[in-house]
């Protein structure tokens, strides 16, 4: 018993000596057991991120496809229309220069003065204009109408009216070939500053593709309908020197930066456009149409002046100076735009009230010693001067024959003299106004007032102004101070406008005569008639609108180098303006 007791307690020593080694191997596989349980822990908790990130994709991958679909729709025309095909190029051939479709092209039919739009879609995205045709179509991809109408029509070649690249389509390649700049030249005509320098001592002629000869500058716009109106102040205002070398010029306002959704800048380009044709030495045909330029006109003037109605054509060059001067940024300075530094002269006007005629003589005594019916003056800003023709006899003379008055061009003019007074009246009192010229822009625009209105209808004045054509003298209307300051002041008439016919709206038509400076030559231009004239015919029409230029080799006697005391300095004086709208506009003549 002894002995079994001790071997029991033999083999309990040995089991608690053994227990140590089964607790480490317990600790480690409950370590093991730890580890891979985190293990998988993590495991399953990368599988939540993964799941996670996967559904974060798949939300990102619906709204990048919604994003997607919008910008397709929105970008449907650029996408369905125009598919970049890689140019065939042979290694041995390269067919961008030996296209074998260039003998179709038909330059008689090419006219680039209308909207670029396509004739099918409507659309103004990649237009492409087909050369054999002449025709306006939209893209070259396979599902295109400029494609369709190449498969349909056999018509090979076409011009990207925006980048001025040629493609052969439906093989689609880039047509690279030099007799094709004439081309683009037409599509977008560019003038060198030495050209420029030439273009008022030239008078060689140049010959279109259909053989007519014409004379840059001198050259028919085409009447839509009843726009002649704008075609004589457009014609007019192409052969001002410093307004037309501005314009040829791209790069003179092309810097120009306007706010954001502005519409104005659109006449400035489309007047650039226009000048640019009609000084075009390489024209296709001896006329323009000025449809795009009478578009953006409809369009910023919110169809105050239409295409298919007949306007007054002070209103529109009144209108279309002030809008090209909003939208080069002009100021109320001197300086601040091409249109300030062409037209804008100063005035001053002296203005006094008058008493009633009914009112007793001691009583006016009175008035007239108070402040209110004190002389007053302000100076201001003019853009073009307001000529008051006489009253025309309501009676025939002796022999019963309606003769036609005539009036002498000093005799208009004596109204800005300084001593001239003319009454204005209205329904509360009347007041004495004279004016008198402080200074004389480069061009001086003179209206000559024609129409006049009552309840009842318009009249129109026939009075004929005798007027010279060379050589008048403004400096006569200046005061010596005043003209001891300008170096120059004669001028010479080189626009005249007229208007025929009955007064109202809708009634009459324009005519202008335009002289040529390198021919020395007059012509008369209406819509797409041209012809020279005489110039002892140009003072018997009835004139409307006026445009003289400064002549600067005839030097002012009175002319002093020293400014007299007194007189303020012209090119840092504040010119006033009124703000009209989003554009601003420069005060106008009062006496109209």
């Amino acid at each position: 018993m002894a002995e079994n007791v001790t071997f029991s307690r033999d083999n309990n020593d040995s089991i608690k000596e053994v227990s140590p080694l089964k607790r480490k191997v317990n600790e480690t596989e409950t370590e093991s057991n730890s580890k891979s349980s985190s293990k998988r822990s993590k495991n399953d908790d990368d599988d939540t991120r993964k799941e996670r990130k996967k559904e974060k994709k798949s939300k990102r991958s619906r709204e990048e496809r919604k994003k997607m679909k919008e910008v397709k729709k929105e970008k449907i025309d650029e996408k369905f229309y125009e598919e970049e095909i890689a140019p065939v190029q042979d290694p041995k051939v390269d067919k961008s220069r030996i296209c074998p479709y260039l003998d179709t092209i038909n330059r008689s039919v090419l006219d680039f003065d209308f909207e670029k739009l396509c004739s099918v879609s409507l659309s103004h995205i990649n237009v492409y204009a087909c050369l054999v045709c002449g025709k306006y179509y939209q893209g070259r991809g396979k599902l295109s109408h400029a494609y369709t109408h190449s498969v349909q029509d056999s018509h090979h070649v076409f011009l990207n009216l925006s980048t001025h690249k040629f493609y052969c389509i439906p093989d689609n390649y880039e047509v690279i070939d030099s007799s094709l700049e004439d081309i683009i030249y037409v599509l977008n005509p560019t003038f060198s500053t030495r050209h420029i320098q030439t273009l008022d001592k030239s008078a060689k002629m140049s010959r279109a593709y259909d053989g007519t000869t014409y004379l840059p500058g001198i050259v028919g716009l085409n009447n839509i309908k009843a726009n002649d109106y704008c075609n004589v102040i457009l014609q007019a205002l192409s052969h001002v020197s410093p307004l037309r070398n501005y314009f040829l010029q791209e790069e003179s306002y092309k810097g120009i930066k306007r706010p954001p959704g502005d519409q104005m800048f659109l006449v400035v380009q489309r007047f650039g456009e226009l000048l640019r044709k009609l000084w075009n030495p390489r024209n296709f045909k001896a006329h323009v149409s000025p449809h795009e330029m009478l578009q953006s006109v409809v369009l910023c003037s919110k169809k105050k002046f239409q295409i298919t109605q007949q306007g007054d054509a002070l209103e529109f060059m009144s209108w279309f100076l002030n809008a090209l001067h909003g939208a080069l940024n002009g100021t109320k300075k001197l300086n601040s735009s091409i249109i300030n530094k062409t037209f804008r002269g100063k005035m001053r006007v002296y203005s006094r009230k008058v008493p009633p005629l009914e009112m007793a003589e001691h009583e006016k005594q009175k008035l007239l010693l108070t402040e209110e019916y004190q002389e007053t003056m302000s100076e201001i800003p003019w853009l073009y001067l307001t000529c008051d023709l006489p009253a025309q006899p309501l009676y025939p003379d002796e022999l019963q024959e309606n003769i036609i008055p005539q009036v002498p061009f000093h005799t208009i003019l004596a109204k800005f003299n300084g001593t001239f007074e003319k009454e204005y009246k209205t329904y509360k009192d009347s007041t004495l106004k004279r004016f008198e010229l402080t200074r004389l822009p480069p061009y001086i625009i003179v209206y000559v007032k024609r129409f006049t209105k009552n309840f009842f209808v318009q009249e129109k004045n026939p009075t004929i102004v005798n007027f010279p054509i060379k050589n008048i003298d403004f400096g006569d209307l200046l005061s010596p101070e005043v003209r001891a300051i300008h170096r120059n002041t004669t001028y010479d008439l080189m626009a005249n406008i007229i208007h025929d016919g009955a007064p109202g709206p809708g009634k009459g038509t324009y005519r202008a005569h335009i002289l040529h400076k390198g021919s020395g030559k007059w012509y008369e231009l209406q819509d797409l008639h041209v012809a020279d004239i005489l110039p002892q015919m140009i003072t018997l029409s009835e004139s409307y609108i006026q445009i003289f230029e400064l002549r600067t080799d005839i030097p002012n006697p009175a002319f002093t180098k020293e400014k007299p005391a007194g007189t303020s300095s012209n090119s840092t004086e504040k010119q006033g303006g009124v703000k009209n709208g989003n554009q601003q506009t420069v005060d106008m003549d009062l006496s109209s």
